[in-house]
């Protein structure tokens, strides 16, 4: 019997291992990514694993050709979640400090970063740059190129990829390509909803298999090496 409770404790320990692994510490701080500079890879970078391979790839080759083409750069940054003492403006101008650490080296340089916990994101452009896209424009690629898709159903790699052909065409010297169009009827506040009553459910779940573990756990050690009552 000992030998039985053995194997089914061992058996509830593996399931509980797979059904409920312990997250990965998952915060990332600035100097968390990987170094880069002016003409230097990488151009987007995906802590979030919201963008698919391909994309990224695309991404990457687009705005490395840009910047031989024109000398303005292009940083994409996704993070999943922040560290608890940063924000995502504190964030984004350390790693614009530290990836461009001089006037000359920020002045043709772009920087957006986006925190795909709270969907907040932030531009960063040097003053070269401000010449050709004004903090009106910068704030409308954010908020419709980027920003308009995510809020749309987090479509990350479309808002990507639409902020980085706007930018292209800007630092190319086309003309701006504008934004977006938004879906008619868009109720962003029951998208927002909806995700949130999502986190709910799964935090439901997981304290409910956790404390069925917690339980039944000691139970079972205790049975194993006692015995039943009366036994």
């Amino acid at each position: 019997m000992k030998q039985l409770f053995k194997t089914l404790l061992a058996m509830l320990l593996a399931i509980a291992a797979i059904a409920f692994p312990v997250a990965p510490a998952l915060a990332t701080g600035v100097f968390d990514l990987p170094q880069t500079g002016a003409g230097q890879a990488p151009w987007a970078i995906d802590e979030a694993d919201v963008i698919s391979r391909i994309n990224e790839g695309q991404l990457n080759n687009a705005l490395e050709k840009l910047e031989a083409d024109t000398g303005k750069g292009v940083k994409m940054v996704a993070l999943r979640r922040l560290d608890f003492d940063q924000t995502i403006d504190s964030f984004a101008d350390g790693l614009f400090e530290r990836w461009f650490p001089t006037p000359e080296a920020k002045a043709n340089q772009t920087l957006i970063v986006i925190d795909t916990l709270t969907n907040k994101s932030v531009i960063r452009t040097g003053d070269a740059v401000k010449a050709i896209v004004p903090d009106e424009i910068a704030q409308s690629i954010l908020q419709e190129n980027l920003g308009l898709p995510v809020r749309q159903g987090n479509k990350y790699n479309e808002g990507f990829l639409s902020a980085s052909d706007r930018l292209t065409a800007l630092l190319s010297g086309q003309p701006d390509p504008g934004a977006p169009v938004a879906a008619d009827n868009l109720n962003v506040e029951g998208t927002f909803a909806k995700a949130e009553e999502s986190d709910t459910k799964n935090s439901t779940i997981w304290v409910i298999g956790f404390l069925l573990v917690a339980t039944i756990v000691p139970m079972l050690t205790y049975y194993a090496y006692v015995g039943f009552p009366g036994r």
